[in-house]
């Protein structure tokens, strides 16, 4: 008996943009048409083959979107029959991510940030000029949005046009009217080779972002802006690749070696020893293994991973091929959020040249080895940063987080050993290795040892992402951006993001490592430096965190799915100026909700999800009424 179960179709543009990704299906097997005679009872290609395709899931989805501007059932119906997958596990992963539309959408969409920077920047008044959300005019509609990793030109908007190129666009600063002429300009896609400008204009442009950009003296910054992002010859004349040819001299061991002499620990935020982890790899007895690139830069106020993507991506093609030689991998992805288009193109064509090179494929660099890299895009999930979290997304899967152990090291993407990084952990491979560990560990100080990037946003007045050794203060970055913005004496910082922590002006002069910020109760997390005068709307700031991760939330475990709703519901009452006794109890509970999602939730999303608004309670900085801004909002 033939049981058939009844499916709506794809229009041809949804089936284009799937088979342009998967290829035609060769039979009803995968999607195709269904020859009885032939397909009855034997898949052809193998059901096996098909089913293993499963990661090219979130890829399926994406190109549907990116084609038509939303992804309708049966688009999902169509992939979930092309990859043997069930249509309810599909619908599962295309509902998780915020920029997948399974409704009906204009193909122009604005994605206004109303994020803690943007909102900083007056963000809510451009939301107030564009009028009511999703209200579509000549074809295009707009979306709040979570932070796009533009803090440092804030306000700012992603528009994307769906069609058979897509295309994108950062408008910063935003306006009603700078997304309005931008919707009626948006005819070319990402831009993936701005060094085709001259020297001195793509100086000038990235200025904007860095404001050190051009200084010889800088080590992790030293190409951006300077050397033309597209151009593998411009990255070896300013000393690319010298890192990987001293790894290769030194050998895998060698290497090791030197990261554990240099003590690098990784810049995401957890500061785990780089050395140790790709040693934990290296001696696994699984032979493969895979090097993941975390480059879902998501936490709210971090912008350092897209800046070094856009302006210096061979750096970290090259950091990833130094981790995967030494590992003993043969495979690496890049794992890009969604909202970084340019960062993706941008590194696209340094994996392209790279391997015309011969400094990825069969033989790398002349040695043997094999090692090639691959791009993978997000779509819209904070929770994706975590790393167990980005595997399940890779694999195909809800982006929802794994219980450890067992660790990455040992059981990580596809279940075997992996080395995972950030960007900027990888950018600093290469600079460690053509220094010597020991000339790194003598920057900064104690354990934070070698450069470091910090994220500088907030009200000041050269916003941008700036180099420092570890154990600069938050005064020594504030002169370098120039001051307060609106010359209003600091009120607040915010260190490492939504997941960070609030300091007071009393903490300028701390220094920031690990260490140093340990004793105050404190993090630097991925490099977030957020400046807040006096006339901040904080508790409006501590709303947004709240509301934040009650959205980012994967709702897989109990305390951070209803922990962050609590959260933000106290926060709301605590706005609306109750009495003194609700206000304690108001507190009260938030701080048992805090203790209860640091102790049980399952990742570091509810265990850092009130770790900032705590901050800022104990500062005394959350109070509504005192704390009421004495001027606008906007920078």
């Amino acid at each position: 008996m033939d049981l058939r179960i009844p499916h709506s179709e794809p229009s041809p543009d949804e089936r284009a943009a799937v088979d342009a990704l998967l290829g035609a299906p060769a039979s009803g097997w995968d999607g195709g048409d269904r020859d009885v005679a032939l397909d009855g009872r034997v898949a052809r290609r193998g059901l096996r083959a098909i089913e293993a395709r499963r990661d090219l899931l979130l890829p399926a989805i994406e190109a549907v979107q990116a084609r038509v501007g939303w992804v309708s059932k049966a688009a999902l119906d169509y992939i979930a029959r092309r990859l043997t997958v069930p249509p309810a596990e599909v619908w599962g992963v295309a509902s998780f991510y915020h920029l997948i539309d399974l409704e009906p959408a204009p193909p122009v969409v604005a994605h206004v940030c109303d994020d803690i920077a943007c909102r900083n920047a007056g963000a809510e008044d451009v939301c107030a000029a564009l009028g009511a959300e999703g209200a579509v005019a000549d074809g295009a509609t707009w979306k709040r949005s979570p932070c796009l990793g533009l803090c440092e030109l804030a306000p700012a908007a992603l528009l994307v046009r769906a069609g058979a190129t897509p295309t994108t666009e950062v408008v910063a600063p935003a306006t009603a009217a700078a997304i309005a002429t931008a919707r009626a300009a948006v005819d070319g896609p990402a831009d993936a080779s701005a060094g085709a400008r001259r020297g001195d204009a793509r100086l000038d442009e990235v200025r904007r972002s860095v404001p050190q950009a051009g200084d010889a003296s800088l080590q992790l910054l030293a190409r951006v802006g300077v050397v033309d992002p597209g151009s593998l010859d411009d990255y070896r004349r300013h000393g690319g690749y010298r890192g990987l040819t001293r790894a290769i001299e030194l050998g895998g061991a060698g290497v090791i070696a030197e990261l554990t002499a240099g003590r690098l620990v990784g810049r995401g935020g957890a500061a785990f020893p780089t050395g140790r982890k790709w040693q934990a790899v290296a001696g696994q007895t699984e032979r493969t293994r895979y090097v993941v690139c975390n480059a879902d830069e998501s936490e709210p106020g971090t912008f350092k991973d897209r800046i070094l993507m856009e302006w210096d991506p061979f750096a970290v093609i090259e950091g990833m091929t130094i981790a995967g030689l030494t590992a003993g991998a043969e495979h690496g992805y890049v794992y890009v959020r969604g909202e970084y288009p340019v960062a993706a193109a941008r590194l696209q064509a340094a994996i392209d040249a790279a391997r015309a090179a011969g400094l990825l494929g069969a033989d790398v660099a002349g040695t043997g080895a094999r090692f090639d890299v691959e791009i993978r895009r997000g779509a819209g999930a904070y929770i994706c940063g975590e790393e167990t979290s980005l595997f399940n997304s890779l694999e195909g899967f809800r982006g929802e987080p794994r219980s450890k152990p067992p660790y990455p090291v040992a059981v990580g993407l596809f279940g075997k050993p992996t080395v995972v990084n950030n960007v900027e952990t990888l950018a600093n491979v290469p600079v460690l290795l053509t220094a010597g560990g020991a000339a790194f560990a003598a920057q900064g100080s104690g354990t934070s040892t070698g450069p470091k990037l910090y994220c500088v946003s907030g009200h000041v007045a050269r916003p941008g992402l700036y180099e420092a050794p570890f154990g600069v203060t938050v005064r020594d970055l504030l002169a370098l951006a120039g001051g307060t913005s609106r010359g209003r004496p600091v009120r607040a910082v915010l260190l490492g993001g939504a997941a960070g922590s609030f300091v007071g002006a009393d903490a300028l002069d701390v220094p920031l490592t690990l260490e140093g910020l340990r004793a105050i109760g404190a993090t630097l997390g991925s490099g977030v430096v957020m400046v807040f005068d006096d006339g901040a709307d904080l508790p409006g700031v501590l709303r947004r965190i709240a509301q934040f991760f009650r959205d980012e939330s994967c709702g897989q475990c109990v305390p951070c799915r209803v922990g962050t709703v609590r959260q933000d519901e106290a926060l709301h009452r605590l706005a609306a100026r109750p009495p003194a006794a609700a206000v304690a109890d108001d507190r009260a509970l938030l701080a048992e909700l805090g203790q209860a999602m640091r102790d049980a939730s399952i990742c570091g999303l509810g265990q850092t999800a009130s770790a900032a608004i705590e901050s800022a309670l104990a500062l005394g900085l959350g109070d509504p009424v005192a704390d009421a801004p004495t001027t606008g909002g906007a920078r």
